[in-house]
């Protein structure tokens, strides 16, 4: 049996705190899903189809990674995509608090799909794609918070 997990975000874009939280995740388990929210109410600087491609360019050398659209809640993509373990970083406190919260009503929905945290390498601590996005679009150098795709695409889109 194939044990699958899903990385799930917005990925708008995706830094390397993610590429760090998927690689450790693969140490894990045998497939880890990225997959990609789409969720209408949320902003994003990057188009669903902009942020599959970028995810796609990121993993392409990485074995058992899956790349896919998701929207709706989950625990309902992962147990559709046969996936028993939802995977998570944590950054700070304020995360944690934030991920609890979301985990346990993932739980009450789910109890066959389990939430694993993973905590951030130090140097990506701080590291938020908001963040991100706000050094860019005010012109600074942002090259190592992203691989190399995903920081190609945020300055063709900044231009």
């Amino acid at each position: 049996m194939t044990r699958r997990a899903v990385l799930a975000g917005s990925f708008d874009p995706i830094t390397q705190g993610h590429m760090d939280i998927l690689r450790r995740g693969l140490q894990l388990f045998d497939e880890v899903v990225v997959a990609c929210g789409n969720n209408p109410a949320k902003e994003t600087l990057f188009t669903l189809q902009e942020r599959l491609h970028v995810l796609e360019d990121c993993t392409r050398d990485l074995a058992g990674v899956r790349v896919d659209t998701f929207e709706g809640l989950l625990v309902d993509y992962c147990r559709g995509a046969g996936a028993t373990v939802i995977l998570r970083g944590l950054r700070a406190v304020s995360d944690f608090e934030f991920e609890f919260q979301i985990g346990l009503a993932n739980m009450d929905m789910a109890p066959g799909i389990q939430t694993v945290f993973l905590l951030t390498e130090p140097s990506h601590i701080f590291v938020s794609s908001s963040l991100i996005k706000e050094i860019a679009q005010n012109g600074g150098d942002v090259s190592r918070y992203l691989p190399g795709p995903a920081l190609a695409a945020l300055q063709d889109k900044l231009q």
